[in-house]
């Protein structure tokens, strides 16, 4: 639940492909409001932009209302301008604790996390160094509404924040920084970072010092709650469909009652003085790969110089445009590169990364990429590169724009850097940034003396960079105006039984089944996925290798177009596409695009698809990038215990293609295949069938699509047919497997059974609501005995599958855990599955899951990638959606007599294979 600083990220996303985001915030700036009549008693009316309006309790309160009528959804987001950078010495971490002990009781409410499951809620929090927020998403019904502003009042100002809840939820926070401690690229982030800041707050873990979480006194705690949770220290956001002059009023009605708190709080005054020379950490652990890391101090995220600093990150690291990747990963010197400067309410830091492999020098790219930053401010940049990489941040706001909850959830970040409008101020800058501004900006914070890799150079004639103070955001942002309120969609009526009257299915002339459902959508918003299955289990074979590569290759260029061909188009286009691709040979591309960019997106797709080059220097690129990303799982034991165990419960053998390979068998076979094999693979395996699928859902008119579709795809037909994989139910002994990952901090605990059950058997919604009860992620009954009682699992969860058209069909249970409780933590999970299967759940457990699993069903088919989805797999299945309506008909239906004699039928707990991964020697557990 940790949102950790930008410098993390780059880490994570370089070794485990995850997608970066911007950070952080800043204690509140001032902000003048603009005269107006109050709508209600209490309230003053702010800022309006862009379908976002800003009003002020009179205890300092703000609040933010950003109506979407067409949206089936409300999400209510509470932000505390409270961080990492708040803790005190002695009180690092209070923010985060915070964070785990506000879901617990409030002096009403025994359990808030219990309520947000029963709702059927999506919700979380997260903590970054300089706030905390808090939200929820729920189905738009005025009860829910006033639920979750009560709630969030409550929990504003009567959480017990009690001993016992701070002794129980102690455990989840070490097994939490435990988890972090794993990764030693993670540790070498936190390390970096901790070097670069002499003197700021900044310098502080979000998680904190392990001395200060486990010995904080609750006295000290509870007045760290009392001083920052509070409604002149806050910021509420409520975005969906709803009632602006009910929702005003409920919320003056439940926050107003809050009295203005007499304290004064401190304003951060520690400046981090100029750094005058280049200094250097280093970190020996264990682990597969090496890294390279170089921070520079840069101006607050609210600078006018930020945007350009942006561009300059993207000029240089960009794939495959990037000045660093071509020099670095073209030429085989590292296997990734990374950078994106930190967007802080403070100073902050400009982040670069590098991942190599055990036999890459570290010195030489040292050497090299040292040579590239400081030449960077030398020479004038490309405005063409400008414009690539401008227009394609201007792309993703554009499109994050179309969800109203992303960006109610995204002014957290931007209300913590000083106000919510800086937004569209930010916006705006990036449009005005020209070669120049990133040029200056290079010349400016890329010096020697202002970076960190951890050694310090004296210098006879230091170069010092004067960072700029944050400039007074309200000053920034007075009278800002904004633009036009994007368009809105439509109300929607998400039922089962309306999508399918809404849903056209064609079948085109190749056999492809063409399913569209149009909708009127905010921002016009389409999605559309392209599943092409073809092959069969003799001519798969072992092509493994070969249909990973050629799956994440299509868009690495085509006979007319070089990968950096088809992005530029992507931006341009203001559209996204990425690969999908599932082990039941189905392949193909997802397509994210606007109303008036599908056209163009669909005949990229087309073309990636059926003119995919597979160039030698990409193959390389990928292969290498792949190979190093899975050397660095091979000591982890969140990567090792799943494989472990699905190759436990699988009876397949080598040379067929549900065989599952080992982490170091992968990495041969990837090793092995060559740039030929997998052209031959895309000639011989990619085409329509009739069991591939186009499904579009969103805002666009079906007619145009069905005709764009017959042209581009009536003549592509896959040079062989398809046969499924069949998935029978085998059954597998028990087994135990003892993983060993020394020197880590955090072990994985992992079992499962396979069961003789398929999606169509009259006990399938029996299990569904089974494995609701046992092991939902915040509410079950392993989240409770593990995490809540015991505090020994960060989470803890059981994953139900069932086959659609063979009766293959799996019970998977994980947990996280320190290595000391690893015993412990498998005993109890023996236990509590025996419980189930000799007691079995009572009357009221099974129908407070039923009511909070329905409703899940509810909220799924009001997001258009779920409804993709389920349109998708509906479409290759031969099912409508009245097959998902009459299994939510069944499970309505259920009795506890029913979900008992399910679990009787299916759950062995004699059958449960076990395997632990994690430093064994710690565990006091035989390898």
């Amino acid at each position: 639940m940790i949102q950790s600083k930008q410098i993390k990220q780059v880490i994570e996303r370089l070794v485990l492909s995850r997608p970066m985001t911007l950070l952080p915030a800043l204690a509140l700036l001032a902000m003048p409001l603009v005269d107006a009549q109050p709508p209600t008693k209490g309230l003053t009316k702010g800022a309006s932009v862009e379908g976002i309006t800003e009003y002020r309790l009179d205890n300092g309160l703000r609040v933010l209302l950003f109506p979407d009528a067409a949206s089936a959804k409300i999400t209510v987001n509470i932000t505390y301008l409270v961080g990492a950078k708040h803790g005190n010495y002695g009180e690092t971490g209070m923010a985060h604790l915070l964070e785990h002990l506000l879901f617990k009781s409030t002096a009403k409410r025994a359990s808030i996390a219990q309520e947000l499951s029963d709702r059927g809620a999506a919700y979380n929090a997260t903590t970054s160094a300089d706030r905390t927020h808090f939200y929820e998403t729920l189905n738009a019904t005025d009860e829910n509404l006033r639920w979750a502003i009560e709630m969030e009042a409550d929990r504003m100002l009567n959480s017990t924040v009690a001993k016992k809840d701070l002794d129980s939820e102690m455990t989840v926070v070490r097994n939490e920084m435990e988890k972090g401690e794993n990764n030693p690229m993670e540790v070498l982030a936190r390390r970096t970072e901790a070097t670069s800041y002499q003197w700021h707050s900044y310098s502080k873990s979000v998680i904190g010092v392990r001395s200060d979480i486990e010995n904080v006194p609750i006295e000290r705690l509870q007045a760290f709650y009392h001083k920052y949770y509070q409604p002149d220290n806050a910021v509420l956001v409520i975005a969906g469909k709803f009632d602006e002059t009910k929702t005003l009023a409920l919320t003056a009605g439940a926050f107003g009652a809050i009295p203005r708190p007499e304290r004064k709080l401190d304003k951060v005054w520690t400046t981090e003085p100029t750094q005058d020379g280049e200094r250097m950490v280093k970190v020996s652990r264990l682990g597969e790969l090496q890294a390279l890391m170089a921070v520079y101090h840069i101006p607050a995220g609210s600078h006018a110089d930020f945007e350009a600093l942006r561009v300059l990150s993207f000029i240089l690291t960009d794939q495959p445009s990037g000045i660093l990747y071509k020099a670095l990963v073209d030429s085989k010197k590292v296997a990734d590169v990374g950078g994106s400067p930190q967007r802080l309410a403070e100073p902050g830091l400009l982040v670069f990364g590098c991942i190599l492999d055990k036999n890459q020098s570290l010195e030489e790219v040292r050497t090299n990429l040292f040579a590239i930053l400081d030449d960077a401010g030398s020479n004038p940049f490309d405005k063409a590169a400008v414009d690539r990489a401008k227009a394609n941040m201007a792309k993703n706001l554009d499109l994050a724009m179309t969800n109203t909850q992303s960006i109610a959830l995204q002014l957290t970040e931007w209300a913590s850097i000083g106000d919510w409008r800086m937004l569209f101020v930010s916006r705006d800058r990036l449009q005005a940034v020209t070669p120049e501004d990133v040029q200056r900006v290079a010349r400016m914070y890329l010096k020697p003396a202002n970076r960190t890799v951890g050694m310090f150079i004296p210098s006879a004639k230091p170069d010092r960079a004067e960072i700029p103070a944050a400039p007074d955001v309200a000053a920034v942002v007075a009278n800002y105006k904004g633009r036009d309120v994007m368009a809105a969609g439509e109300v929607f009526d998400s039922s089962p039984q309306n999508v399918d009257s809404r849903t056209k299915r064609v079948t085109l002339p190749n056999g492809m089944k063409l399913v569209m459902l149009p909708k009127k959508n905010r921002g016009q918003s389409v999605l559309a996925q392209f599943q092409i299955r073809a092959g069969d289990e003799k001519g798969m074979g072992d092509q493994q290798a070969a249909m990973l590569l050629a799956s994440q290759m299509l868009l690495s260029g085509t006979g007319s177009k070089s990968r950096q061909q088809i992005k530029d188009e992507m931006d341009r286009l203001k559209c996204g596409i990425s690969p999908n691709s599932d082990p039941n040979i189905a392949m193909g591309l997802t397509v994210t695009a606007t109303s008036s960019s599908l056209a163009g997106a669909l005949r990229l797709a087309v073309e990636s698809m059926r003119d995919a080059a597979f160039p030698d220097q990409e193959f390389e690129n990928l292969k290498r990038m792949f190979v190093t990303g899975m050397g660095a799982a091979k000591d982890q034991p969140q990567a090792l215990a799943p494989m472990q165990l699905a190759k436990s419960l699988s009876p397949y053998s080598k040379g067929d293609p549900r065989y599952l390979p080992s982490l170091e068998e992968m990495i041969e076979m990837l090793k092995a295949v060559k740039a030929e094999e997998v052209r031959s693979f895309h000639k011989s395996y990619f085409g329509a069938t009739s069991d591939s699928t186009l499904t579009v859902v969103g805002d666009f008119e079906p007619t145009e699509v069905e005709a764009l579709a017959r042209q581009l795809l009536s003549e592509w037909k896959a040079p062989t047919g398809y046969t499924r994989l069949a998935n029978p139910y085998v059954k597998m002994e028990a087994k135990t497997a003892n993983v060993n990952t020394p020197d880590k901090a955090n072990a994985m605990f992992v079992a499962g059974m396979n069961l003789p059950i398929s999606s169509e058997d009259s006990a399938y919604p029996a299990m569904l609501i089974a494995n609701h009860i046992f092991g939902d992620p915040s509410n079950g009954r392993l989240f409770n005995r593990l995490r809540k009682k015991e505090g020994w699992s960060y989470g803890a969860q059981s994953d139900l599958s069932a086959g659609d058209q063979d009766n293959g069909g799996s019970l998977k249970i994980q947990a996280i855990v320190a290595p000391e409780n690893l015993v412990k933590l498998e005993k109890a999970v023996k236990e509590e599955l025996t419980k189930m299967s000799s007691e079995g759940f009572t009357a009221e457990e099974v129908e407070k899951a039923k009511a909070a699993w329905l409703e899940s069903r509810k909220t799924n088919r009001t997001r258009d990638a779920s409804l993709l989805g389920m349109l998708s797999r509906n479409a290759y299945l031969g099912r409508t959606m009245n097959w998902q309506a009459e299994r939510e008909r069944k499970v309505a239906a259920l009795t506890v007599q029913e979900v008992n004699a399910a679990i009787r039928k299916y759950i062995d707990p004699n059958l449960l294979t076990i395997v632990k991964a994690g430093d064994l020697k710690k565990a006091a557990i035989e390898p």
